[in-house]
């Protein structure tokens, strides 16, 4: 399957770029195993000897730029500086997430060019099919790690068939901002808990707390996706695409897609949640400007806005909302995860298998999380002095921790091959419901048609 579905990729990525949910497998449409590596790889990098590293140099390609670069530069910067091995990592930044893995489709016809790769969680199950990595699990078993180590709800999402196929790195979930001097001005002491609760108190908050805007509420695919995970739904069919690749969306079908956009549009009428654009920053600017009561947005993203209101303000913090008050499900992880790349060379594997585990010890994970925002995805990072001050100094991100910790794994989230056009899609067809071109119903169909077929040109090319 491989070979075919290589060939298929890089015919594909020269005609156009290829564009989660909640509600496993490891396996190819055909019954076969998509990767290549298995237990024979596990105990070739078992008899590596750590003598056989010195000199090692393994190429790692991210997508972290600005202030998220200079955090993990440093943390390259310490790795070859300080590591006993006398292996050297190369970081090269690579764009955007979506840059990075056309980057590495487009390699595929000779070496991959990277030992170890940063993609984004939407591209998970593409990466799986692919057969390109490396499971995580293989070098976690290989060296007897312990997996317990990485938080549970997080590492969740990457995991299919008792398989860690990536480690996670930098992970978040999305949360309710809210001004808490428009909230008291207005006389508002509990933060509503659903976009259905959010009617309730709107007018309250333009009328007495200054409010311009109830809510600056982005249209936004990993939106839509956690208000389907907040309901306890699946957005694809066979589990989620945990059981099985996907073949169909889930969401027009249990109802959950038409439940969200009804409310969202019923908002949107009543002047709620105005037209604020498409995409994960558009409602955050209302927000830090004081003309919205609360937005959504990533727990990444706390930082920014602390920094943008600059004390104008007070900023809270609150779960992400369900749909309905009476909704029960959690949130789905976001951000992206590292992969190790199979270029049939297992020192360079050992060592990457090295860092790895460097960029996921307790150390390195606080001081990610008191640069970036990113949740430390190791357990033990809450035991560091530096995440101790982080969070004393930012105790709105206290929030994000405990809504994480009181999700499950069951609301890990789907994996579907398109996702990145299954968002943009979603995007389209909210942008259009909110426009007045069709109703919520139109637009759950018109999402689940395009992205069913999309699904479908794909299972296709890679059956």
């Amino acid at each position: 399957m491989k070979k075919r579905f290589v060939s298929v990729l890089l015919t594909a990525a020269m005609a156009a770029t290829m564009f989660a949910g909640c509600g496993s497998s490891g396996n190819s449409q055909d019954g076969t195993t998509t990767s290549d590596s298995g237990s024979s790889e596990a105990s070739a990098i078992a008899s590596v000897d750590d003598s056989k590293l010195d000199g090692t140099t393994i190429t790692f390609w991210h997508s972290m730029g600005g202030v998220n670069g200079e955090a993990l530069q440093a943390l390259v910067d310490k790795f070859n500086k300080e590591n006993e091995y006398g292996i050297t990592v190369d970081a090269q930044y690579q764009g955007e997430y979506d840059d990075t893995i056309n980057k590495l489709k487009s390699a595929q016809i000779g070496n991959m060019g990277a030992d170890l790769v940063q993609i984004y969680d939407i591209g998970t199950r593409f990466m799986i099919d692919s057969g390109w990595a490396v499971p995580m699990q293989d070098l976690i078993d290989a060296d007897g790690y312990d997996i317990s180590k990485i938080e549970p709800n997080i590492a969740a999402y990457y995991t299919v068939d008792d398989t860690l196929y990536s480690m996670p790195f930098n992970s978040s979930t999305p949360i309710l901002y809210y001004n808490k001097d428009m909230f008291d001005k207005a006389g508002i002491s509990e933060v509503p808990t659903s976009l259905e609760g959010m009617k309730d108190v709107a007018d309250d908050l333009v009328n007495k707390g200054g409010a311009g805007e109830a809510i600056s509420l982005g249209m936004y695919g990993w939106f839509f996706e956690q208000f389907t995970c907040k309901q306890g739904a699946a957005y694809v069919n066979n589990g989620n695409g945990r059981e099985d690749v996907a073949t169909a969306v889930d969401f027009d079908k249990n109802g959950s897609a038409l439940q969200t956009l009804t409310v969202w549009k019923e908002l949107n009428d009543a002047g709620i949640a105005p037209n604020v654009g498409r995409g994960s920053d558009s409602g955050l600017s209302d927000f830090t400007a004081g003309k919205s009561a609360m937005t959504l947005g990533s727990t990444a993203s706390l930082k920014q806005i602390l920094q943008d209101v600059n004390g104008s303000f007070e900023v809270g913090t609150a779960y992400f909302p369900s749909v309905h008050d009476g909704d029960k499900g959690g949130v789905s992880i976001g951000g992206a995860s590292l992969w190790a790349l199979n270029n049939n060379d297992e020192v360079k594997e050992a060592a990457t298998w090295k860092f790895v585990q460097f960029l996921v010890s307790a150390e390195s994970q606080a001081y990610w999380n008191a640069q970036t925002g990113y949740f430390p995805v190791t357990t033990d990072a809450a035991n560091e002095d530096v995440y101790k001050e982080n969070m004393q100094k930012y105790p709105q991100f206290q929030t994000a921790i405990d809504q994480l910790h009181d999700s499950a794994p069951e609301y890990a989230g789907a994996l579907l091959s398109v996702f990145p056009e299954a968002r943009q899609i979603v995007e389209t067809e909210i942008e259009n419901m909110i426009n007045g071109k069709q109703d919520p119903q139109a637009a759950v169909d018109a999402m689940a048609d395009q992205i069913n077929a999309a699904i479908k040109d794909y299972n296709d090319l890679n059956q």
